[in-house]
């Protein structure tokens, strides 16, 4: 049992989990079914009466899915064939020394690029506290507005600038992003700060852990100034306190469940931002508020300390206003966990000159005619990609019942189904809808419980012949370019994206519209780096919403 669960559970000291997983192990105790309901048919039956270890959200299953479909083991060895053990080794990220005028409106330094700000902050041209008092005033001024914001983290923000000021003054510059101010999507666990995961049941709760992204940005001198908005239990972008916005309009939802993320990246209130993604939410969100992004290979970023969805398809990633920001930060947080067993250290080396013309790229039907050209001008030869596979499992709805087992089980029961006749209103609304005791939940996470164990392994048999059939497919291409993004099927697969804007619409209220790279598995570094080539030719990441 992760410390996460030992305090929202708050049933079993650590030494007494140990104890009783043995017990339950020597008496044969391997339940497969594990509430009261259940538990009950099992006595009924006979079976053994050993009660089962308590479980709660973040508890990892013994098997663990492997992205690269002929397992882990094999991938390690093809990338050490292919770039030689030394490229496992974190790669050096360099920020270029800034030259020219330095900004003197606020406005103008929030909305430079997060290495940008780097550059600033490395040649003291403005102090980590200076820089972080802009974005938190900013942030509080626009939160009311577009609802990014759970927790606005002042005085922690304050004293984490105030040491990387004074690491700076001692010559000591931890890494890229030292003295940046930066958001974490509120499915993270952060010591003394609530952790509410867009349920107004948890409004006030405190998960007295840091998770592994927090620690490894705290220790590279990153400093944490918001828990931002996710949608409730990491569905869409509505949440207890209601929608978040998209800067571009406000009149507009900011998509997806990295919501948060996504609208205080766009919004300049953050410097950078990590969202999650199990189904499309780092692209929805980014896509909605023109931001890039990196939603990374499955299994490169630790996931500990956050809300389980999915253990098998859950990705964490940067947001963030360029390309090279999200190659910065996906530098400092990749790399294997101990207490994530999903996690695996691969090769990363950005490329910023990266040779367009060696590369296999394809695009398919709804890649944007203007960026597969531009990729032509810069050197590419971009063919028509063939068809991807096509199939579903029941991964998502089977592993997020189980998650949620115990707080669906904690629920008082439903209310009996007014007569057909009656005309009062129903009982989602208020607090409820936004999130209260349920929020209207129950049937999203019950619904796994109804598929039997053998289906679910015949599934995943099933989504193993998917990997392999879009491992056919990408066999002659490092990369592609997709309108979509090809959500669905690459969250099954494990495949990464990067989100880049490539124009600004028409109409009453433009802004920008973003297309999806699509990667070779591990080739998180090659899609960077390719959207960090079109973006050294465009300026549409430079375009920023008026508040």
């Amino acid at each position: 049992m992760s410390t996460i669960d030992e305090h929202i559970l708050s049933a079993m000291n650590r030494r007494s989990f140990v104890k009783a997983a043995v017990a339950a192990a020597a008496a044969g105790g391997v339940h497969l079914t594990r509430g009261p309901e259940a538990l009950a048919q099992q006595r009924g039956r006979g079976q053994a009466q050993t009660p089962p270890v308590p479980l709660g959200n973040g508890e990892p299953p013994a098997l663990q899915f492997q992205a690269y479909p002929g397992g882990t083991g094999a991938i390690i060895e093809k990338l050490a064939n292919e770039r030689g053990w030394d490229a496992f080794r974190r790669a050096t990220f360099t920020v270029q020394p800034w030259s020219g005028a330095v900004p003197t409106r606020e406005e103008d330094v929030v909305f430079l690029p997060a290495h940008r700000q780097a550059a600033l902050i490395q040649g003291r041209h403005i102090s980590s506290v200076d820089l972080t008092n802009i974005h938190l005033e900013r942030m509080k001024r626009l939160d009311p507005v577009l609802l990014c914001a759970v927790t606005i983290m002042e005085a922690q923000a304050r004293e984490a600038a105030q040491q990387a000021d004074a690491d700076i003054r001692a010559g000591n510059i931890r890494s890229p992003v030292h003295g940046l101010p930066w958001g974490v999507k509120d499915l993270f666990a952060t010591k003394g700060v609530r952790t509410t995961w867009g349920s107004a049941d948890f409004e006030n709760r405190v998960i007295d852990v840091d998770s592994e992204v927090v620690v490894r940005l705290r220790d590279a001198g990153a400093v944490l100034i918001a828990k931002l908005a996710t949608g409730l239990f990491a569905q869409g972008d509505n949440w207890y306190r209601g929608q978040t916005k998209n800067p571009w309009n406000v009149e507009q939802g900011s998509s997806g469940s990295s919501a948060g993320p996504g609208s205080a990246t766009a919004a300049g209130c953050v410097a950078f931002a990590l969202g999650t993604e199990t189904q499309g939410s780092i692209v929805s969100p980014s896509r909605r508020c023109g931001v890039s992004a990196l939603r990374p290979t499955f299994g490169r970023v630790s996931r500990y300390g956050g809300m389980v969805l999915s253990w098998s398809m859950d990705k964490v990633g940067p947001m963030c206003r360029t390309i090279e920001d999200c190659a910065m930060v996906f530098n400092v947080i990749h790399g294997a966990d101990e207490k994530d067993p999903a996690t695996i250290t691969a090769p990363f080396h950005f490329d910023r000159n990266i040779d367009l013309a060696r590369l296999r790229i394809g695009y398919d039907d709804n890649a944007p005619e203007a960026f597969v050209n531009k990729l032509r001008e810069l050197g590419a030869n971009p063919v028509v990609m063939p068809a991807r596979p096509s199939g579903s499992s029941s991964s998502l709805s089977v592993q997020g019942s189980a998650a949620f087992e115990s707080y669906v089980d904690s629920l008082p029961p439903e209310p009996p189904p007014p007569p057909p006749d009656s005309t009062a209103a129903g009982g989602r609304g208020g607090r409820g809808g936004r999130g209260g005791r349920g929020g209207g939940t129950r049937g999203r996470f019950t619904r796994g419980r109804e598929v039997n164990a053998m289906d679910y392994v015949q599934s995943q048999r099933r989504r193993h012949i998917l990997m392999l059939a879009m491992a056919e497919v990408m066999k002659d291409f490092d990369l592609y370019v997709s309108g979509s993004g090809d959500v669905g099927l690459t969250n099954q697969t494990g495949h990464p994206a990067a989100i880049v804007p490539y124009q600004i619409s028409d109409g009453d209220n433009p802004q920008p519209e973003c297309t999806t790279i699509v990667g070779g598995l591990f080739a998180d570094d090659l899609i960077l780096s390719v959207a960090h080539k079109y973006q050294t030719a465009t300026d549409w990441h430079t375009r920023r919403p008026t508040l």
